[in-house]
Formats: structure tokens, C-alpha cells, sequence
């Protein structure tokens, strides 16, 4: 039992010294940063680097601010014109790249490129396609629309952005959850004379409604903090960056560029509060439409 015992023991310190680098990791770069924020959401940074404890005033002016409400509403509407679309699109791509199809394994490939191109050079690729005077879109579609200065349709423009570049990634986890569905389960409804719909409805959706969670609170996430799309597509100087202006764009902006770290940081802080909410919904939602029996 000792030698058990000291087996274990010697095991268990090998598997305490395995995972140490990623728990250091962990508390290093994300722990000690979000317990640093929430102080200083409650400090006036100075400029050399020093704080001084300021209260609730960060607080106080941020939801006294109709820029910050008007960001929040962006940001809330970005998630709206993003999320329900993007999914169901990508569910849809998923469910063509399982059919019997040829060349499906090129198509999967096309589909998922843009996940592996940087996020600067698809922003930029866009901007460019959608400039009002020499972009694509205008000259094929014979429009004079611009999409990017406009205040009216520049939200629209970065979101249809943001569904492209997702669109494939979101369709390989979907396409892997779907394959991950016993065959017999559509012989048998075919021997019933189910159709195809009905399938779907009563096989498909079911059974992969536990991957469609996992994509649809990823990319919840994903659009609450959007920012790089924004950075690199409106930026400053663009007479419509109000609205399409995120939080985590305005806090870059009131920490980077005004230097008021302690404002951006409560700033930081009501985006992660607003993150929680919206998963916690989620989560408790679930239990209503996802099914994760086998």
C-alpha cells in the first residue's frame, strides 16, 4: 500500500509539473490583467504610470455618456446582424459539404481559407471592393452606395465582412457534428417515408444541436468584441465611425489614444459583464433546444 501510495504521489507531482506552464500561463497573462482592470476601472491613471483610487467616478461618467450607450448599441446590434445569419449560413454550407457531392473536399478547403488569412488583409481586401467610387460591388451591382462612409450603411457593410470571414470555420465544426450522426438513424426514417425536411427536422437539427451551442456562443463572443474589422474598415476620421464605433473600439481609443486608462477600463469591464449575461442566457436557454443524448 506504501509503494501505492508513493506511486501515486510521484505521478501526481509529474502531472502537477506537466500542467504548471499552462496554469502559470494562465494566471500571468489573463488573471493577474482582468484583477489589474477591475482596479483600475476604480483609479485615475496618471500619465507616468502612477493611480489613485477615484471611486465610482469611472463608472459615474461612462453611464452618463450617450457615447458609450451609443457603442453598447452597436455592439448589440453588430451581434444581431452577425450571428443569427452567419450560423445559419454556415449550417446551411455544412449540410451541402456533407451531401454526395464532387470536389467537396476543394469546396471545404475554399470555405475555410478565410480563417487562415489575416484578419488586416481581408479588412483591407473589402475595403477596397466596397469603395464608393472604383470598389467591385458598385461597379457590378451599378450602384453609387458608400458603404463605408455612410452612417446608415456602415455597420451592415462590416457585418457582412465578419459573416464571410466565420462562415467557414463555423461550417467545418458544424460539418464535423454532422458526420458525427449514426447513418442508421436516416435509413431508418427512410424506411418510415420520411422526407428529406422531415429528416433534417427531426434527425439532423437534434443531433447536432450541441456543436450549434458551441458555434453560436463562439461567435456571440467573437462579435461582442469585435474591433480589428472596424480598425482596419472605418477607423478614425470616418464622418460614420459613430455608428459603427464597438466598446472595445472605444476603449482602445480612450485608452490608446486619450490615454484615460482608468475610463477604458471600466469600459472593459461592462464588456465582459455584458459578455456573462448574454452566455449565462445562453446556457440557461439550452436546456430548451439543445439535446445531448446519444
Amino acid at each position: 500500500m506504501k509503494k501505492k501510495k508513493k506511486g501515486l504521489n510521484q505521478d501526481n507531482k509529474w502531472g502537477y509539473l506537466m500542467v504548471a506552464p499552462t496554469i502559470i500561463g494562465l494566471l500571468v497573462l489573463n488573471v493577474y490583467p482582468f484583477i489589474d482592470t477591475i482596479i483600475l476601472s476604480f483609479s485615475s491613471a496618471k500619465v507616468f504610470g502612477g493611480r489613485e483610487f477615484a471611486g465610482l467616478s469611472n463608472y459615474t461618467k461612462m453611464f452618463s455618456d450617450a457615447e458609450f450607450w451609443r457603442a453598447t448599441w452597436n455592439t448589440v446590434l453588430f451581434c444581431i446582424l452577425t450571428v443569427p445569419v452567419g450560423v445559419l449560413l454556415a449550417l446551411v454550407i455544412a449540410i451541402l459539404l456533407n451531401a454526395k457531392i464532387k470536389g467537396k473536399v476543394a469546396f471545404r478547403a475554399i470555405f475555410f481559407l478565410p480563417m487562415v488569412v489575416a484578419p488586416a488583409a481581408v479588412a483591407m481586401v473589402w475595403k477596397w471592393m466596397f469603395n464608393a467610387e472604383y470598389g467591385i460591388i458598385n461597379t457590378v451591382f451599378h450602384t453609387k452606395i458608400d458603404w463605408i462612409t455612410n452612417p446608415n450603411v456602415v455597420i451592415i457593410t462590416v457585418a457582412i465582412v465578419a459573416i464571410w470571414s466565420a462562415l467557414g470555420y463555423d461550417a467545418v465544426l458544424l460539418l464535423s457534428g454532422i458526420q458525427n450522426i449514426s447513418k442508421s438513424y436516416y435509413e431508418a426514417a427512410s424506411l418510415d417515408g420520411c422526407t428529406k425536411l422531415q429528416q433534417f427536422r427531426y434527425i439532423t437539427l437534434p443531433m447536432v444541436s450541441p456543436t450549434l451551442f458551441v458555434v453560436l456562443i463562439m461567435r456571440l463572443m467573437a462579435s461582442l468584441k469585435v474591433y480589428d474589422l472596424l480598425y482596419m474598415m472605418v477607423g478614425e476620421g470616418n464622418p460614420a465611425l459613430s455608428k459603427a464605433q464597438s466598446l472595445i473600439y472605444l476603449f482602445y481609443r480612450e485608452s490608446f489614444i486619450s490615454g484615460n486608462r482608468g475610463y477604458a477600463s471600466a469600459i472593459v469591464i461592462w464588456t465582459v459583464l455584458l459578455i456573462g449575461i448574454i452566455t449565462a442566457v445562453q446556457f440557461i436557454g439550452q436546456k430548451k433546444w439543445v439535446n445531448y443524448e446519444v
